[in-house]
């Protein structure tokens, strides 16, 4: 059975499972917000910089952060930001971190946020040591990512393109073997959650819908909503949707009447991978 584990928010986007808590980020609120499976919520971080969008994993224990409008990674730590890398332009939109301290970011090509006429994207990835490089082109408005527990394979979902992407990841982060995972037909993938099976939950905005997939397309689960679902993650046993009402980038508002965003959770039989 699916319920509401918070209300009021602004904005939610890349949801993660860490210590025992959900993380997200509120982009309008401006926030990074820690939630408990009792509901309790914390605001963990308080940005200083535009954050339309601004998601974040962990590394090494650390939040790194994606300022897409400056084109920064940063790393929060108990003395406060640090740039991590120069990502070298804007429009960056999600992110994964490696186990091995590297992390990959995708983008759109062009500014969603500013208006900018669609382009392909790339995804990039960050060496421990901050190093950026490009891996992978012209992907169709990347959005969430995923890598198997092995690290050897990066799931992306490329929004306009209704699919899931699969790269083979190499030792120094670079991608080859680019294969679809899953042709999602008129679905549109926004954020990505790997459960313990190697299938994947998809969100999907216009549909109103986060759906279980394995490779290959085949639908396992469907859960639908009476909003936008815009991202998802996964704990041991609990599927963590957020969702909001849609009504384009001219109806996204900040004040408490426009505060749509819920924090939904639904029981799953397998977890997080």
């Amino acid at each position: 059975m699916t319920e509401v584990l918070l209300e009021g928010v602004a904005f939610g986007e890349s949801p993660r499972w860490h210590d025992g808590r959900l993380w997200f980020a509120d982009w309008l609120a401006h926030e990074i917000v820690a939630v408990s499976p009792a509901g309790e919520r914390e605001v963990v971080f308080r940005a200083g910089f535009p954050t339309m969008p601004m998601c974040f994993d962990f590394l090494g224990g650390q939040p790194v952060i994606v300022s897409s409008s400056d084109g920064l990674l940063l790393r929060l730590s108990e003395s406060g930001l640090t740039t991590h890398a120069d990502l070298g332009g804007t429009g960056f939109n999600e992110i994964v971190a490696t186990g091995a301290g590297g992390c990959y970011v995708n983008g759109g090509g062009f500014d969603l946020m500013a208006g900018e006429p669609y382009r392909p994207g790339a995804i990039l990835f960050v060496s421990p040591d901050g190093a950026v490089r490009p891996v992978a082109e012209d992907i169709a408005f990347g959005n969430g990512m995923a890598l198997t527990p092995d690290g050897a394979t990066l799931i992306v979902a490329e929004s306009y393109a209704n699919r899931l992407t699969a790269f083979s990841v190499h030792p120094d982060g670079g991608l080859t073997d680019r294969r679809v995972w899953a042709d999602l037909g008129e679905g549109v993938p926004d954020g990505i959650a790997l459960d313990a099976s190697g299938a994947v939950w998809v969100s999907d905005v216009p549909h109103r819908s986060c759906t279980r997939v394995r490779e290959g397309g085949e639908v396992l689960e469907k859960l639908t909503f009476d909003r936008g679902c815009f991202a998802c993650a996964l704990s041991e046993d609990t599927l963590y949707v957020v969702v909001q009402e849609w009504r384009g980038l001219d109806g996204v508002g900040e004040t408490a009447e426009d505060r749509t965003g819920q924090i939904l959770t639904h029981p799953v039989s397998v977890g997080r991978a």
